[in-house]
């Protein structure tokens, strides 16, 4: 009897597994996706660039582009407008690298409006300062290059990028004194956070000229 029940019982077991098997093993073909949840090309969503205008500029990484002096000049673009060629400042500097009229009258440049809607002018004007700024520099440039100040070794690159934030003048009286006549502009930033932030970029390829005009 015991005999029979154990035969009768493996006979179910099997009956159930085969059962369940047929149930749940499908085709190839047979499961359709629905509408709802297909994803169709060109469904990306990019944010616009006005939506990270209240970030601090430090809380957003711009793109590495290398330490020559395409990499210098958009790491400095990027933390003077995010890279923005149509921006004035509260305090009126203009486009993306963020130059006030005075210094742009030095260059030749009169027309404000002109030169906010020109991308290939403000590109110009960039290159024409720091050309500009290694003349008057130069000296200094040659004299501290390699030295630290405030623990900070100084290169070229920080010492012009320092030279576009506060001036030429006010670079050399800070590296004339060691570091104790530092400046500050409005928003905070310093010749002594410029010298280290921008150090490091080769930018061999602007030669230094006297009275550099656009």
């Amino acid at each position: 009897m015991k005999r029979w029940i154990r035969i009768a019982l493996h006979l179910a077991m099997i009956v159930v597994l085969t059962s369940f098997g047929t149930y749940t093993i499908m085709k190839k073909g047979d499961f359709t996706v629905p509408d709802s949840l297909k994803v169709e090309n060109g469904s990306e969503i990019f944010a616009p660039l006005d939506s990270i205008t209240g970030l601090d500029v430090d809380e957003v990484t711009p793109p590495f582009l290398g330490k020559a002096y395409n990499g210098f000049k958009e790491a400095l673009a990027f933390k003077e407008s995010q890279g923005r060629y149509h921006v004035v400042n509260t305090l009126g500097y203009l486009g993306k690298y963020q130059f006030g009229s005075s210094t742009l009258n030095l260059m030749g440049i009169y027309d404000m409006e002109t030169f906010l809607d020109s991308p290939e002018l403000q590109e110009k004007a960039f290159a024409t300062n720091i050309a500009r700024n290694k003349w008057i520099l130069r000296r200094d440039i040659k004299r501290f290059m390699g030295k630290r100040i405030g623990g900070v070794e100084v290169t070229e690159s920080g010492i012009l990028a320092a030279a576009h934030l506060a001036g030429a003048g006010n670079v050399k009286k800070y590296l004339r004194s060691y570091g104790q006549e530092d400046v500050t502009d409005a928003y905070g930033s310093s010749i002594s956070y410029y010298l280290k932030k921008f150090a490091g970029y080769d930018i061999s390829k602007i030669e230094q000229k006297k009275n550099a005009k656009v």
